[in-house]
C-alpha cells in the first residue's frame, strides 16, 4: 500500500536543478553562501509573478542541495503540477527567465516522464539525440536552450567526451563553448512557442466565477487567494470518509452564506463544475432548482464549502501555535522582505493599508511555501493556515455583504463547450501547427487526389524499424545522404549473388586455371538442377496465389475492390444485382480483371475521412501529418460508388 502512494506522488512531478559556473578556486562553504543568497534574489525578483499565482498542487520553490557524488551543490526544486500542464510550462518560463536574468546560473529541468522538453521538439531532434544519450545534455543558459552535441566520429572533436557527460563535464562545455552547444533554430522554436504569452498569459488561465460561501470562506480567500487549490482538491479527491465530516458542519455555517466573485483556474473550475453531487440533507447546504437564476453559484459555493470543510476536518483546532511564528522568525524574513520593496513587489501601497497588508499575508505564505521550505513536521497544512486565519483575521459579515452588491462580473463559461472547429484550432495550436488556411472553391475542383495515393505509397515503402515508421518528409527537409555500402547492397538484391565469389581478394586468372574441369562440370549440373527446383516452387506458388485470387472474387470483400474493367462499365442496375447466382455461375471461367489500387486506395480513405464528419480522425491525422491536406467536404449525400463520381 505504502508503495503504491509512493507511486502516486510521483507522477506528474517536474523537477529543476540550477548550477553555478564551475570554478575552481571557489571552496565549498563559499558556494553555499552564494547559492543561498541566489535564493533570496530569484525569488524576490519573481515573486510578482509567483505569488498571486494560483498552483494546482504545489508551487515553485528553490532550496540548497549539497553536493553528492558526481554531482556538486546546486539549488534544487519540485513541483508536483497534477492535472494542471499549464504549471509545468510556467515553470519553464520561468527557469528560462532565471538563466537570463543570472548568466552565471545554468539550469535542467525534467518531470517523471523525462526529458520532455526534447518531447515537444520530436519532430526536429537530430537522429543521433534518444532517451538513451541524452542524460545530462539538454539545459537552459542565458536563456536559451541548450544541447551539448555528441561527436559524429571519435576525437572528431576534443571538447566533447564520446559517452554521455557527468554534469561537470556539461557544465564546463556550457560555459566554455556556449555558441556551439546552442540547440537548432526549430527545436527552441518548439519550446519557445509552448511557453508564448507568459506572464500575460496567466490572467487568460483565470476564470472568475460567483460563489455562495459561508462568510469565513470569503474572508480566507481574501487573504489567501491560491487557497482555493487545496479546496477544490479536496472536493475533487473526497472518500467517504472525507464526507462523515461534512454530515454536519462545524467550521462553515450554510447561514453564513453570502455572494462572492471565486478566482479559480480554468483546470480547478472544470474539475469542480464537472462533479455532480448531492450533499447531505443534515448538512443544511440546499439548492435551488436548477432553473433558478443562481443555480450554478449556489452549487459551485456548496462544494467549494464542503473542500474547505474536508481540509479543516483533517486537522485539531489546537494545534501548536510555534507553527504560525516560523516566518517572522526565519532570519531570511527580514532580507526577503526588503528585497520585495525594492523590487517593488508593493506597488507604492501605503505601509499598513488594507490592501498593503493583504500582499504582505501573501508574501509571507509565499516566502514559507517556496524560500524558507521548513521540516514537514513543522509545515503548515492548508486546514492550519484555514484555521489560522480564521482566529486571528477578525471579518465582519455586514461589511461583506455589503460588497455583495457591488460584485464585478463573472467570466463567461462558454469555453467549456467547444465546438468541433474550435477544438481542432486549440489541438493545432498545441501541436505547434499554423492554423490552415480554407481551400477555395477553385483549389477544390483543382485538387489533384493523385498525391494521396503518391504520399501513402511514399508511407508504406518506409521502413520501420523499433523506433516506429517515419513520415515521408518534404523535399527541402529529407537529408542527402549516400551511403556506398548500401548501395552496392541494392545491387547485389536487384542482380542476385555472385556465386563465384571467393572469402579471399587474392585471388587472380591463375587461381581460377588451376581449377579441375570435373568440378566445373559438376557444379555446373548442381546449379542447373537448383534453378529448375526453384522455378517449379515459383511455379506452384503462382498457381496457389491464382486459385486463392480465384476464391477471394466471389466473395463479399473481393467485390468490394473496383477493377479496371468496371471503370469502363455503366453501374448495375437493380434487375442485374438480382440475377447474382447467374452471374456467379459464369465468374468462375471468366479472366481475372486486375484491381486498380490507386482507386480503391484513394476511395477508401475518402471513405474514412466524409465518416469523420469534420472532427479529427485517422485518415486527416495519417495524411495532414504526410503534409496532405483534403478539401472540407461539402457533399452532404449517400456516398457514391467508386467509378461514378
Amino acid at each position: 500500500m505504502e508503495e503504491n502512494m509512493k507511486l502516486v506522488t510521483l507522477e506528474d512531478t517536474v523537477e529543476y536543478h540550477l548550477f553555478l559556473i564551475p570554478d575552481e578556486s571557489r571552496d565549498p562553504e563559499k558556494q553555499k553562501e552564494i547559492l543561498q543568497k541566489y535564493i533570496e534574489r530569484i525569488m524576490s525578483l519573481f515573486a510578482p509573478i509567483l505569488v498571486p499565482y494560483i498552483w494546482q498542487n504545489q508551487p515553485f520553490n528553490l532550496k540548497y542541495k549539497p553536493g553528492k557524488g558526481s554531482v556538486p551543490a546546486h539549488l534544487y526544486g519540485m513541483t508536483k503540477f497534477g492535472d494542471n500542464i499549464e504549471d509545468e510550462w510556467f515553470i519553464v518560463y520561468v527557469i528560462k527567465e532565471i538563466t537570463k536574468e543570472f548568466p552565471e546560473l545554468i539550469a535542467r529541468i525534467e518531470d517523471n516522464d523525462g526529458q520532455f522538453l526534447l518531447i515537444e521538439a520530436a519532430d526536429f531532434l537530430p537522429k543521433w539525440l534518444d532517451p538513451d544519450n541524452s542524460v545530462n545534455r539538454v539545459f537552459f543558459h542565458q536563456g536559451e536552450l541548450c544541447i551539448i552535441p555528441a561527436p559524429r566520429k571519435p576525437e572528431a572533436e576534443s571538447w566533447l567526451p564520446t559517452t554521455p557527460p557527468t554534469i561537470p563535464q556539461a557544465l564546463t562545455i556550457i560555459s566554455a563553448h556556449p555558441e556551439k552547444v546552442l540547440a537548432s533554430e526549430l527545436v527552441r522554436a518548439s519550446v519557445n512557442r509552448r511557453i508564448k504569452g507568459y506572464p500575460e498569459k496567466i490572467q487568460a488561465s483565470l476564470h472568475r466565477a460567483h460563489c455562495f460561501l459561508p462568510a469565513g470562506i470569503v474572508a480566507v480567500l481574501k487573504q489567501q487567494p491560491r487557497l482555493v487549490a487545496a479546496a477544490v482538491q479536496a472536493f475533487y479527491l473526497r472518500d467517504p470518509i472525507d464526507l462523515r465530516a461534512c454530515r454536519i458542519f462545524k467550521t462553515f455555517l450554510p447561514e453564513t452564506r453570502i455572494m462572492t466573485l471565486v478566482t479559480f483556474t480554468k483546470c480547478l473550475y472544470a474539475q469542480l463544475v464537472q462533479q455532480r453531487f448531492v450533499p447531505d440533507r443534515r448538512s443544511g447546504y440546499e439548492l435551488p432548482p436548477p432553473s433558478h437564476p443562481q443555480y450554478r453559484a449556489h452549487e459551485l459555493g456548496m462544494k467549494l464549502a464542503h473542500g474547505f470543510e474536508i481540509l479543516c476536518s483533517k486537522c485539531s483546532p489546537h494545534f501548536s501555535d510555534s507553527k504560525k511564528s516560523l516566518v517572522t522568525n526565519s532570519p531570511l524574513w527580514a532580507s526577503f522582505l526588503e528585497s520585495l520593496k525594492k523590487n517593488d513587489y508593493f506597488k507604492g501601497l501605503i505601509e499598513g493599508s488594507v490592501q498593503y497588508q493583504e500582499r504582505l499575508e501573501m508574501a509571507k505564505n509565499y516566502f514559507q511555501l517556496s524560500v524558507n521550505r521548513p521540516e514537514s513536521s513543522l509545515a503548515m497544512s492548508p486546514g492550519e493556515e484555514i484555521l489560522t486565519m480564521l482566529q486571528t483575521i477578525p471579518f465582519d459579515i455586514e461589511e461583506l455583504k455589503k460588497e455583495e452588491t457591488n460584485l464585478h462580473p463573472e467570466d463567461d463559461d462558454r469555453w467549456l463547450d467547444l465546438s468541433p472547429d474550435q477544438l481542432e484550432q486549440l489541438l493545432q495550436e498545441a501541436a505547434g501547427k499554423k492554423e490552415s488556411q480554407p481551400i477555395s472553391k477553385k483549389e477544390e475542383q483543382d485538387y489533384d487526389l493523385t498525391q494521396v495515393s503518391e504520399s501513402m505509397k511514399a508511407f508504406i515503402s518506409k521502413v520501420s524499424t523499433h523506433k516506429g515508421a517515419e513520415l515521408p518528409q518534404e523535399p527541402s527537409e529529407a537529408p542527402i545522404t549516400f551511403d556506398a555500402d548500401s548501395f552496392l547492397n541494392y545491387f547485389d538484391k536487384i542482380l542476385g549473388p555472385r556465386p563465384h565469389e571467393s572469402d579471399s581478394d587474392d585471388l587472380d586468372e591463375e587461381d581460377f586455371e588451376c581449377l579441375d574441369s570435373d568440378d566445373d562440370v559438376d557444379l555446373e549440373t548442381q546449379e542447373a538442377g537448383e534453378e529448375v527446383s526453384l522455378k517449379g516452387t515459383f511455379d506452384d506458388l503462382k498457381s496457389y496465389m491464382a486459385q486463392m485470387d480465384q476464391e477471394l472474387a466471389h466473395t463479399n470483400i473481393g467485390k468490394s475492390f473496383t477493377t479496371r474493367k468496371q471503370l469502363n462499365k455503366e453501374p448495375p442496375s437493380q434487375t442485374a444485382s438480382n440475377n447474382s447466382d447467374e452471374e456467379d455461375s459464369g465468374a468462375e471461367d471468366s479472366v481475372m480483371e486486375p484491381v486498380d489500387i490507386d482507386l480503391n486506395l484513394v476511395s477508401n480513405i475518402l471513405e474514412s475521412y466524409r465518416s469523420q464528419a469534420g472532427l479529427a480522425g485517422p485518415a486527416s491525422n495519417l495524411l495532414q501529418s504526410m503534409g496532405v491536406q483534403l478539401p472540407d467536404n461539402s457533399d452532404h449525400r449517400a456516398t457514391s460508388k467508386p467509378g461514378q463520381d
